[in-house]
């Protein structure tokens, strides 16, 4: 099974339905679209500084820029006193990557300009991730950048 490695809190905002597209510079390989896949949590340390902007944009008018549905304030509220709470290094579910989109077409979906990074550049398309299956989290298994490789057990 391909797998894709996103840093938290994101992977866990994807597992639990609050982040329903992945961005991304580049769209998704045509071969894996409508393909499950494995979504492992990267083994950088959370960032209390972007869980905290993320609180700040989620309980402001700029809700939207996160592109994060609303129960993610709760979430990364809970994170920010806890940030060790998110598990590293790990396969935390799969998900059913759908056809990607240009971020500027789904725009409608969050209510203005959407964007879920300081980088405009690093999000030009967005990978909608549905039929989520959450497992126990999986670890230690070390990613790589962009699709690689995951067996299960």
């Amino acid at each position: 099974m391909k797998a894709l490695t996103i840093w938290q809190p994101w992977a866990t905002l994807i597992i639990a339905g609050a982040k329903p597209y992945e961005f991304r510079s580049w769209p998704a390989p045509v071969a894996l679209r409508g393909q499950r896949i494995a979504i492992h949590a990267g083994a950088r340390p959370v960032r209390k500084a972007e869980l905290a902007d993320l609180i700040i944009r989620l309980r402001s008018p700029e809700a939207w820029s996160t592109a994060l549905k609303p129960e993610a304030l709760a979430m990364l509220e809970r994170w920010h006193s806890n940030p060790a709470a998110l598990p590293l290094a790990s396969i935390l579910g799969t998900a059913v990557l759908g056809q990607p989109k240009r971020a500027f077409d789904i725009v409608s979906e969050f209510g203005a300009r959407l964007n879920d990074s300081d980088r405009d550049q690093h999000s030009n398309w967005a990978w909608p991730l549905t039929e989520i299956e959450p497992l126990k989290p999986i670890q230690p298994i070390k990613g790589l950048q962009g699709f690689w490789n995951w067996r299960p057990a």
